[in-house]
């Protein structure tokens, strides 16, 4: 097993075992093996997709103040 997981992450596992009737091993080698056979998705994938999300960009928020570039 992974050493030094959370308690938290511990139990979740174990709960997430139960609920699909496997050892917490083999539930552990299922995430992983889902994480890694699904293809990377980078940020140029989400603002390319079609999901209908918006992405709220709010300079001020975030203290950032709009400038002419140098070009």
């Amino acid at each position: 097993m992974i050493r030094n997981l959370p308690a938290g992450t511990k139990a979740a596992l174990r709960v997430r075992a139960e609920q699909h009737h496997r050892s917490v091993e083999a539930e552990a080698r299922a995430i992983l093996s889902d994480a890694l056979e699904r293809p990377a998705v980078t940020i140029v994938d989400m603002l390319c997709s079609d999901e209908g999300s918006e992405i709220e960009f709010e300079p001020e928020r975030l203290n950032l103040a709009g400038r002419t570039p140098d070009l």
